[in-house]
């Protein structure tokens, strides 16, 4: 017997709708990509949506078309996320920092045939036009064309676009397993892999990132994504915010500290989501600028691990929870969130703060466990570590013209990630498989060494490498990049892991460094820092 309950399919649609029709008056400030700010709601989202999925039908546009943004996080984009795949095609972002051979490779490979982009990034797609062989429309996300058309002959500016749209279009009836929108990795190795988002999947994952224990978005909320909206779709936090009603802060261009400061102070933003590097600016800033952050109430630190020194300093200077979670483009992105259980209030409070700085537990509609070498399931004590395996309702069953065999482990998709798992469902990603170090048999994981180094008042930033040792076969060694007019010698640096990992653990050097090599998602490239440094401790 089947249940008689209304059947409507979960669509990207309904969560703008629901925001239009409720929410119709909550503010959107948008920081424009050429300077100043501009305000809209979400009932001006919701119906610029709606005309933009008409003007794509104009154009000629069949189902599943694939429509491409090159954008920074502003209310034209916003926009763009809700039209195109409530319009039934498939949003595609993509990630401006990858290399041109990258760029020209996915356009292609996701067979792309509309192109939105900010006037940023006019020089970048001019110097890869001829080679995009799918592309039949590049849409700049201004009022007017102006200079653009000498350069980009052909484009046409989104305001004209959008005039050639029905504010009157009603959403077609999709089904909810339909493709919406489409990501790539940064492909550290190989050529990136594409993820396949439904609508289905989207909106299942809205309803995670809603739950109290997860990110918890609501109507009471200012939020500001930091998280760019061609990483991961900003985690999914356009269309939770839809679906809560809350007022959004698009910060645009500007993503440095002052920039950012001025954002929360000036409009009361009460939550802000990021990946560390960028919390590292706003706190330095904060300081320099005698503000006190006073709306904020929570930042939500992903993208890399967390040290712990910022989860202290913005919860003892500024009163800021700070949230670890942890995902993957694979994954929607949420896989975990470290939100604590009602018999944690009873701990001692550095108990409860050190709890703080793992990865957390998944929320609903996310399984996980951990293997052996040879598959086998490895319990979750929180002490045995093992390969990360993942399953759930909007995680990846294949990647973009690929097949699930080809993906999945068992229905399991193996993330590349070592940790460990407690009773509780606690995630500590101890490294990336490839780079856990593996010294005298034993692991060390370098996250966590980084975690500790990185709060050193000398460093600016740090990456530890397993280096080759004639006697243990690996030793770690600390990779610094010193704070700007600090000074320090290797051995002032390593006296920070004094007292927090076994003796055996400390790494057994550091070179200093002027950068660290970073992929187009901001992540370390440890191959490279091998390369160059895995040989130091033969010399």
């Amino acid at each position: 017997m089947l249940g008689q309950m209304m059947h409507m399919p979960l669509t990207i649609s309904s969560l703008v709708a629901h925001a239009g029709r409720y929410h119709a008056q909550t503010e959107i400030l948008s920081v424009n990509t050429g300077g100043g700010t501009e305000q809209t709601t979400w009932g001006g989202i919701d119906a610029n949506a709606r005309r933009l999925a008409s003007a794509l039908g104009g154009l000629g546009l069949g189902p599943q078309a694939r429509c491409a943004t090159i954008a920074w996080n502003n209310r034209r984009h916003l926009e763009i996320y809700f039209g195109v795949s409530g319009g039934g095609y498939v949003c595609h972002t993509i990630n401006p920092r990858l290399f041109p051979e990258q760029l020209i490779y996915i356009i292609n490979h996701a067979e792309d045939e509309v192109l939105f982009i900010d006037s940023t990034f006019i020089p970048l797609v001019a110097a890869i036009r001829d080679k995009l062989t799918t592309v039949k429309h590049i849409v700049l996300l201004e009022t007017e064309v102006g200079g653009a058309g000498d350069t980009l002959p052909g484009i046409v500016a989104y305001d004209a676009l959008l005039a050639h749209g029905d504010t009157g279009y009603e959403w077609p009836d999709l089904d909810e397993q339909t493709a919406s929108s489409l990501c790539y990795t940064s492909g550290t190795t190989g050529n990136p892999k594409g993820v396949l988002f439904s609508h289905r999947s989207t909106v299942l994952h809205s309803f995670a990132s809603n739950l109290t224990d997860s990110i918890a978005f609501s109507a009471m909320d200012v939020v500001l994504p930091v998280v760019p909206m061609f990483h991961v779709n900003a985690w999914g936090t356009p269309y939770a915010c839809a679906m809560a009603g809350s007022r959004m802060v698009m910060p645009g261009p500007g993503l440095d500290g002052a920039s950012l400061v001025s954002l929360i102070d000036t409009h009361q933003v009460s939550i802000a989501l990021g990946v560390p590097t960028i919390w590292l600016g706003l706190l330095g800033h904060a300081e320099a600028a005698g503000s006190e952050l006073k709306s904020l109430r929570r930042t939500v630190v992903g993208g890399s691990a967390c040290p712990p020194s910022m989860i202290e300093t913005f919860r003892e200077r500024y009163g800021v929870d700070t949230v670890h979670a942890w995902g993957m483009t694979e994954m929607s992105p949420l896989g975990t969130i470290n939100q604590p259980l009602a018999k944690h209030s009873g701990l001692p409070m550095d108990a409860q703060h050190r709890l703080r700085e793992n990865q957390g537990r998944p929320p609903w509609g996310v399984e996980l466990k951990i293997v052996d070498p040879d598959g086998a399931d490895l319990p979750h004590d929180g002490e045995t570590q093992g390969e990360l395996l993942v399953r759930g309702h909007f995680i990846l069953d294949a990647y973009f013209h690929s097949t699930a065999a080809e993906t999945l482990q068992d229905g399991w998709f193996n993330t590349g990630d070592v940790a460990t798992i407690d009773p509780d469902g606690y995630l500590t990603i101890r490294d990336r498989s490839k780079d856990i170090i593996k010294s005298g048999g034993e692991w060390i994981s370098s996250v966590e060494l980084e975690s500790i180094a990185i709060a050193h008042p000398s460093l600016a930033d740090a990456a530890v490498i397993g280096a080759r040792h004639a006697k243990w076969d690996e030793r770690p060694v600390l990779i610094a990049v010193l704070a700007e007019g600090a000074e320090a010698t290797p051995e002032e640096v390593l006296q920070i892991f004094e007292g927090r990992v076994a003796r055996w653990q400390v790494p057994d050097t550091v070179v200093f460094t002027d950068v660290l090599p970073r992929n187009a998602t901001g992540k370390v490239l440890k191959r490279n820092l091998r390369d160059k440094f895995g040989e130091v401790l033969l010399v």
